[in-house]
C-alpha cells in the first residue's frame, strides 16, 4: 500500500474567492463550513487526478473517494452509492492502492462511525498515532466499501446485494494487513452492521 500526504494550498482557489466577495454579515457557520468543505473537496481531488498522471503505474488510483464522503454527507446516499461501489470494483483486487490520512484535518469529510473509531483509538493509546501507524491511515478501498455498506442499509437493499457485500468485506480484510488496525476495524463493524440487518430482515420474513 503506498502512503502519499499532500500540503493543500487553497489561495487563489474560485471558492476562496466566493467566500472572501461575501460580506461577513452575508455568511453564517453553517455555509462558511459547507464552502470550506466543498473547497477541501475540490483540491482533493485535483489531487488525486495528479497523483493518477504520475503514479498510475505502480498503483491502483480512485480520484471520486473524497467526493463519495461529500455526498454522503449531505445525504445524496444513492449518488454516494455509485461512486463508491464503482471505487470498489477498481481497488478490491488491486495489487497497490493509497490511503487516506485520518488527521483532524481530512477527518471532518468522513462518517460519525469512523470518526468515533478512530477517537477510540485515542482513548485506549494517545500515543498510536505517532509516525506512520496502522492507527493513522485508512485505505481508500476500506473507506468506499464503508461508503458503499452504509449507503446500501440507507437505501434498504436486498439481502442478496448485501450479501455480495460481506464477500467484498472479507476479501478486503484479508488484503489487510494484522497491523492495519484502522483498516481492519472499520471493515470488522460494517460487516457486523450488514450481519446485522440481514438478520432482522430474514426474522421479519418469518
Amino acid at each position: 500500500m503506498i502512503l502519499l500526504d499532500i500540503n493543500l494550498s487553497t489561495n487563489n482557489s474560485p471558492v476562496d474567492v466566493s467566500i472572501q466577495s461575501r460580506l461577513p454579515s452575508e455568511l453564517n457557520t453553517s455555509d462558511l463550513v459547507e464552502l470550506l468543505q466543498k473547497s477541501a473537496v475540490q483540491h482533493l481531488t485535483t489531487y488525486r487526478h495528479f497523483a493518477l498522471r504520475d503514479f498510475s503505474s505502480i498503483a491502483t488510483i480512485v480520484t471520486t473517494y473524497s467526493e463519495a464522503m461529500y455526498v454522503y454527507k449531505r445525504g445524496d446516499y444513492q449518488q454516494c452509492l455509485q461512486l463508491s461501489t464503482q471505487n470498489v470494483h477498481a481497488l478490491l483486487y488491486a495489487d497497490r492502492t493509497l490511503s487516506v490520512l485520518t488527521y483532524p484535518e481530512f477527518i471532518q469529510l468522513m462518517d460519525d462511525d469512523v470518526v468515533s473509531l478512530t477517537a477510540l483509538t485515542l482513548i485506549v493509546d494517545p500515543e498510536c498515532r505517532a509516525g506512520r501507524s496502522g492507527f493513522v491511515y485508512i485505505s481508500q478501498l476500506t473507506l468506499s466499501l464503508y461508503l458503499m455498506t452504509r449507503c446500501q442499509l440507507k437505501l434498504r437493499h436486498t439481502v442478496t446485494s448485501l450479501a455480495q457485500t460481506l464477500d467484498y468485506i472479507e476479501v478486503a480484510h484479508g488484503r489487510h494487513r494484522v497491523e492495519s488496525t484502522l483498516n481492519r476495524l472499520v471493515l470488522e463493524m460494517i460487516a457486523r452492521k450488514t450481519v446485522t440487518y440481514i438478520t432482522r430482515v430474514l426474522d421479519e420474513l418469518i
